[in-house]
């Protein structure tokens, strides 16, 4: 018989360490107050942003240039809540510090909640046996400020299983942002 999508999401978290804090439900309240949603849903996992942010200025005049990227591009805010300036652009990182098993593919897609206000959380893949702290990107598409909550729910992962593990993962291939810890800029 089959394992349930929230059973083996539970089980790989405990066997693996799949993902490290681990909440085995969905949190939607803290301390009596309602939050965004957090932890194990039907066949993913509802992720949290840590209150170290990353919000895009033009205050330097710098050229924005994933080859030889400037931070002095960023503002950096550490708080429970992050602004994010109307049409711009924010980074965080997830509380959850993730390690992918060789078999395993996951996809990041921002919440609903989020994005129906206009706020976009980019998709991306956690390859096979990548590690880290993902950083999230959020981009502001609308023309009035946007605010994030820190550690409250902002992103869902998806897991993807393979019957067999994959010829070279990410680890393999030396990958240049495995074990990344806090916001990770871009690298060349």
């Amino acid at each position: 018989m089959p394992i349930k999508a929230d059973s083996w999401i539970r089980h790989m978290a405990e066997k693996h360490g799949l993902i490290d804090p681990f909440e085995p439900g969905q949190v939607r309240e803290v301390n009596g107050e309602r939050i965004i949603s957090y932890g194990t849903s039907s066949y993913g996992y509802d992720l949290r942003c840590a209150p170290e942010f990353k919000v895009f200025t033009n205050v330097y005049s710098a050229v924005v240039d994933p080859k030889n990227f400037d931070p002095t591009s960023f503002v950096d805010i550490n708080s429970e809540v992050c602004i994010i300036p109307p049409n711009s652009f924010a980074l965080a990182r997830t509380v959850e510090y993730f390690r992918i098993p060789r078999n395993i593919l996951t996809i990041c897609l921002g919440k609903s909640t989020y994005a129906r206000c206009g706020i976009i959380v980019n998709v991306t893949p956690l390859e096979p046996e990548w590690e880290g702290h993902v950083t999230l990107e959020f981009s502001n598409t609308t023309p009035l400020p946007a605010k994030i909550y820190a550690n409250e729910g902002v992103a869902q992962v998806l897991f993807l299983e393979s019957d067999q593990p994959c010829e070279v993962s990410y680890r393999d291939r030396g990958g240049k942002y495995q074990g990344q810890t806090g916001v990770t800029l871009p690298r060349a």
